[in-house]
């Protein structure tokens, strides 16, 4: 018997779009989590250190309804970026990272270029997607939000990151450098960054993953 193979889904802005999601420069008030004009980074602290994003070891990953039937999930590799931490503590951290949107894989060649299109992410024109924090909130000593924007499209949108510390040491394997371990989670609502279309398909709520490691 063979086994009709459908057209992927036109997909409109899937679950990506919601992570790496913008808000209209307008001048009425900004919509929630949108980034006002004169958000800052903070200082850097005078003991921070400057680690290297491993583009190997980090990673994001992103879930979303599929008609009630599975998530959808996607996964980017690839990222490169810095890290500023003082050893054993959230005091002054910073981080800015470039994420690669044409390495963006679901597993499907024609869902990749799907999304990859002008109505989508327009990665031919916009193929990379900037983040950078503003501020980091501690809670505990290994756990802390990470408050900061992410750039798409050449547009602009904050982002909270609930962001856990697993570990801080001397690598065990050759070249033995020093690195650092995070986990990361969000779970976004696309509608709020205006990708509503195909609700009855796509759901609204997106959970998001990354998993970071750095070196210096």
């Amino acid at each position: 018997m063979r086994v009709r193979r459908h057209p992927p889904l036109p997909l409109r802005l899937p679950a990506l779009a919601a992570l790496f999601a913008i808000a209209c420069a307008c001048s009425q008030s900004p919509p929630r989590g949108a980034v006002p004009a004169a958000a800052g980074a903070e200082p850097p602290h005078p003991d921070a250190l400057a680690y290297a994003l491993d583009p190997v070891h980090t990673r994001i990953a992103i879930a979303v309804d599929h008609a009630g039937f599975s998530k959808a999930i996607g996964t980017v590799s690839g990222t490169t970026g810095t890290l500023h931490l003082v050893p054993g503590s959230w005091e002054g951290a910073r981080v800015e990272a470039a994420i690669p949107l044409s390495r963006l894989d679901f597993g499907d060649g024609d869902w990749n270029r799907a999304v990859a299109g002008g109505g989508l992410l327009d990665s031919g024109r916009h193929p990379v997607a900037n983040f950078r924090s503003l501020r980091v909130e501690a809670l505990d000593a290994g756990r802390a939000r990470i408050h900061g924007e992410l750039e798409l499209r050449g547009t602009t949108r904050a982002v909270v990151l609930d962001a856990v510390r697993n570990a801080e040491k001397r690598h065990p394997l050759p070249p033995f450098r020093h690195t650092v371990g995070f986990s990361a989670t969000a779970t976004l609502s696309r509608a709020e960054f205006g990708s509503t279309a195909w609700a009855s398909m796509i759901g609204d709520a997106v959970e998001v993953r990354i998993e970071v490691e750095a070196t210096r």
